[in-house]
């Protein structure tokens, strides 16, 4: 896991450049606090910090191999599961090994199949792959969208980082953001390549990007596919559970210490108890963290979105599962220390921030990071398997906007409460979320025959598989790395998004229930709690010290009536905020003084230049 960034420039030597790559470079830092490393050659120049996984000696980067025609080098980020397998081929076919890392088992793929190497791995990554036989950069991303990759086109060539600091870092791009990049950032919509920066975009998921001196050109190698599902209830059960053990397998190789995130819920719940019984039979005893809240479990109110705390739950999977347990417990002033919200806003680059809930993610990703380097996730279950609530809904299963936005304000709050009305008029959010669901909704494909409801069905997975899960992908992506924790993600290994994908929804809710293939995948080594365990979302804290907190810095931001983010907050909105009464105040309403606060601070460390015409 690293942080990799470049410039291609046909009508400069890049060799000459090396302060402006330096820059680059060095905003990730966090990503890669163990080694750095730059590379220029002619118009090309390549900057990568490294988080040292596998093959902790051999696998510096950029790596470069020579050929009669001319360098390829390399820079990448991320991890390749498969790459044993890949070796042997590659061995076979007549390469020759320097290190045992994945890194070099992808340049050597690259100088097999070209950009077809990428239709061979399994895993998450984003490299890049300057050619020097063809004066050419190839710029590839995984399946899923798990490790985030941006450019930025210059008049001569590109601009390219593991995340937007470190293209902002050169002096060629503007932190400039018009009207479209800031409906992105309230619209609560993922449109694919969009990267909210004027000018800058993401290299989209499962897509090649390739840039010479003709263009850039993009190609699609993977995307969700309708196909007929071969197997009944039995045989897709056995499937999902064959599947998650080889894709758990395979994630827990590393030359570091790993851990599992282990929430109590089902998801972390199967995959840690999975991970565990691996380990078990080499002798090996997992670590598993939980975050918790001070004094939430005695005191814990149930609401629509969460009927039980998360502690109770993860202490039963981990009694059964015999792990080495740790909750890490944070109070409200952590949560609210205007430090932890700076530390999260810069590491996603946005005020696109889960308030608390981004905080202890952080917090949790800090913690845990003393102990290991590596930490598996139950993230995307819920979108690969059909566990939100909006899979059970009516309203969204009606199909008139995407389903997480059905019922969104009243409970996660109202974000956009504290804008400007002119600012809310300029943007047009309802128009922009409306326009946005019916693109996403025409990309997909119905299978012959397929009735209605299953369609519609089949609907609400593609918008959850496609642009819901991207956004918590980047989040707990940003999250980990700004601490220098890699976080895998077994669920969207997409031999398994894949398969679930295309079973009718009358086999992934057989029982009646949410995510049940994957519950009677895991059920002989689930606690009986868990195996029975209504969904309840990522924890929010409930202590009202931390909304008091708020309100207070929110007063703090209103006595400084020049500040340039009431270009954008209305002061009279976010004054009610910060002097409303504290039973009010719940975490659907926090979410506006969240805000607010998030568009303060990134007015302070990015000092952006908005346009709204």
């Amino acid at each position: 896991m690293c942080g990799i960034t470049g410039w291609v420039s046909f009508d400069r030597d890049l060799r000459l450049q090396g302060q402006a790559l330096d820059a680059m470079t060095e905003t990730m830092s966090c990503r890669g606090p163990d080694d750095r490393g730059t590379w220029a050659e002619g118009p090309a120049a390549l900057g990568h910090r490294r988080l040292a996984i596998i093959d902790l000696p051999g696998g510096r980067q950029p790596m470069t191999a020579a050929t009669p025609e001319g360098t390829v080098a390399l820079v990448y980020s991320g991890e390749t599961y498969n790459f044993t397998e890949l070796r042997t081929e590659l061995a076979a076919l007549g390469h020759a090994f320097t290190t045992s890392s994945d890194t070099e088992v992808v340049l050597r793929g690259y100088l097999q199949w070209g950009e077809a190497v990428a239709e061979r791995l399994n895993g998450m990554y984003a490299f890049a792959v300057w050619d020097g036989r063809h004066d050419r950069l190839v710029m590839i991303r995984d399946r899923m969208g798990i490790k985030p990759f941006y450019y930025f086109r210059t008049p001569d060539g590109v601009l390219f980082g593991s995340e937007p600091k470190a293209i902002l870092a050169n002096p060629l791009a503007r932190a400039r953001v018009t009207a479209e990049g800031l409906r992105e950032v309230f619209a609560f919509v993922k449109t694919p390549g969009h990267a909210v920066w004027d000018g800058m975009r993401e290299v989209e998921p499962g897509t090649v990007v390739t840039v010479d001196r003709e263009g850039l050109r993009t190609r699609t190698y993977w995307r969700l596919e309708t196909r007929p599902h071969p197997h009944g209830r039995e045989e897709t059960v056995a499937t999902v559970r064959s599947l998650l053990d080889d894709i758990v397998r395979r994630q827990l190789v590393s030359d570091v210490p790993r851990c599992v995130l282990l929430s109590g819920g089902l998801d972390s719940s199967a995959m840690s108890a999975l991970a565990a019984a691996q380990l078990a039979d080499s002798g090996e005893t997992l670590r598993s963290f939980s975050v918790d809240f001070v004094g939430l479990t005695d005191h814990f109110v149930a609401d629509d979105l969460r009927g039980t705390p998360d502690t109770p739950y993860a202490h039963d999977v981990a009694r059964l599962a015999g792990t080495d347990h740790r909750d890490i417990v944070l109070d409200a002033q952590t949560l609210a220390d205007p430090e932890v919200r700076a530390k999260m806003l810069t590491a996603r680059d946005l005020p696109v921030g889960f308030g608390d809930m981004d905080a202890s993610l952080y917090l949790l990703f800090q913690a845990i990071r003393e102990h290991s380097t590596v930490a598996l996730s139950g993230e995307s279950a819920d979108e690969v398997f059909g566990g939100y609530l909006q899979f059970f809904d009516e309203q969204a299963r009606q199909g008139t906007t995407f389903p997480w936005l059905v019922r969104h304000a009243e409970t996660l709050g109202d974000d956009t409460g504290a804008l400007r009305r002119d600012v809310l008029d300029a943007l047009d959010l309802p128009g922009y979320v409306g326009d946005s669901y019916a693109t996403a909704a025409a990309g997909v494909e119905r299978l012959d025959g397929e009735s209605d409801f299953e369609y519609r069905m089949r609907t609400i997975s593609h918008l959850y598989l496609t642009r819901f899960v991207r956004v918590l992908l980047d989040r707990k992506d940003r999250a980990s790395m700004a601490v220098g924790l890699e976080v895998r993600v077994p669920f969207c290994d997409h031999r398994l998004v894949g398969y679930v994908y295309n079973a009718p929804w009358a086999l992934k809710s057989f029982d009646g229930r949410e995510k049940s293939l994957l519950r009677e995948a895991a059920r002989d080594r689930l606690p009986k709690s868990v195996y029975d365990r209504v969904k309840s979302p990522y924890p929010s804290t409930q202590d009202p010290k931390y909304a008091f907190a708020l309100q207070e810095h929110a007063k703090d931001l209103l006595a400084n009536p020049s500040h340039p983010v009431f270009d954008l907050v209305d002061r009279a909105a976010l004054r009610r905020l910060a002097e409303r009464e504290a039973p009010q105040i719940r975490q659907a309403s926090r979410r506006g003084l969240e805000r607010a606060l998030d568009l303060a601070l990134w007015f302070d460390l990015y000092k952006p230049e908005v346009a709204l015409a």
